[in-house]
């Protein structure tokens, strides 16, 4: 991963978004520029750097539109059945509750197909306790349990999180600037509580993924003040996972229910039913 120089959270640099516009090829269009005359160097210097925004952002948008027609053309008919089946219904037997960061897709880390996963996504891969942020998080967990009768649940953390690296930081002065963003944190202080009394050296590198593991256990311990899914925990009928994801390396470890340990992922005892993952 790439580091960037833009906010804590989502860690995506704007030429992330278009690699074929990489910063070697802005450069050299301003090491250009410094060869022109003085007057005329003022004038475009002035006016570069956005025309290279610009540039970049239509690139996106261009590929955008370019993965949709290849989709249209190439994927869509591979998977017409699929999708004639799934047409007026859905059926997921997993809720995936994960971070919004661009670097996970769960379907990409669990080779799922359409309709497989009913998904979440949200800043920290957080869920509020039952009652105190009534919204769309609740209403999720709520909708995937009741209507659609979802036999399990996954909070899925990852490595380097923008939000979690926010979390350790909050005078943060781009977190200052995103109020809403440093409220929704709150609901991961429990989590940071823990690795700030576990983890008392603020300049140990382990406490950024101390803090992404123990936040997984801490949402996992909100889903369960939900009704919805208590109700169906009691009933044997729902299992809880906790994973994290290891960007670089592929990996996925999860959250042992039995010793609260994070190991490998098929080695995990599931909180809810006895049987492995």
């Amino acid at each position: 991963m790439v580091e960037t120089t833009g906010p804590l959270i989502g860690n995506v640099a704007l030429n992330h978004l278009a690699p074929d516009i990489d910063d070697v090829t802005v450069t050299r269009a301003f090491d250009k520029m410094s060869t022109i005359p003085s007057k005329r160097t003022t004038r475009l210097s002035s006016t570069a750097a956005p025309a290279a925004r610009k540039a970049r952002k239509t690139s996106s948008m261009n590929r955008l539109v370019e993965g949709v027609r290849q989709f249209h053309e190439r994927e869509f008919p591979r998977r017409q059945q699929l999708f004639a089946e799934l047409a007026d219904r859905q059926q997921p037997q997993t809720l995936f509750i994960a971070c919004a960061d661009s670097r996970i897709v769960p379907e990409l880390i669990t080779q799922t197909q359409p309709g497989e996963l009913f998904v979440c996504r949200n800043i920290g891969n957080i869920v509020p306790a039952y009652g105190e942020m009534m919204g769309g998080v609740s209403a999720v967990v709520e909708y995937a349990c009741t209507a659609l009768g979802v036999t399990d649940i996954v909070v899925c953390g990852h490595t380097d999180c923008g939000a979690m690296k926010a979390l350790l930081n909050p005078a943060d002065p781009t977190l200052q600037t995103m109020p809403t963003v440093a409220s929704w944190l709150r609901n991961a202080e429990a989590a940071r509580s823990v690795v700030a009394a576990t983890y008392t050296d603020p300049d140990d590198p382990q406490r950024l993924q101390r803090l992404v593991e123990q936040n997984v256990r801490t949402q996992l311990s909100h889903l369960g003040t939900h009704p919805a899914v208590a109700g169906r925990l009691a009933a044997g009928q729902l299992a809880l996972h906790g994973w994290v994801y290891d960007i670089e390396g592929g990996g996925v470890s999860a959250i042992d229910a039995g010793s609260g340990a994070l190991v490998p992922l098929a080695s995990t005892t599931i909180r809810g039913r006895a049987t492995a993952v």
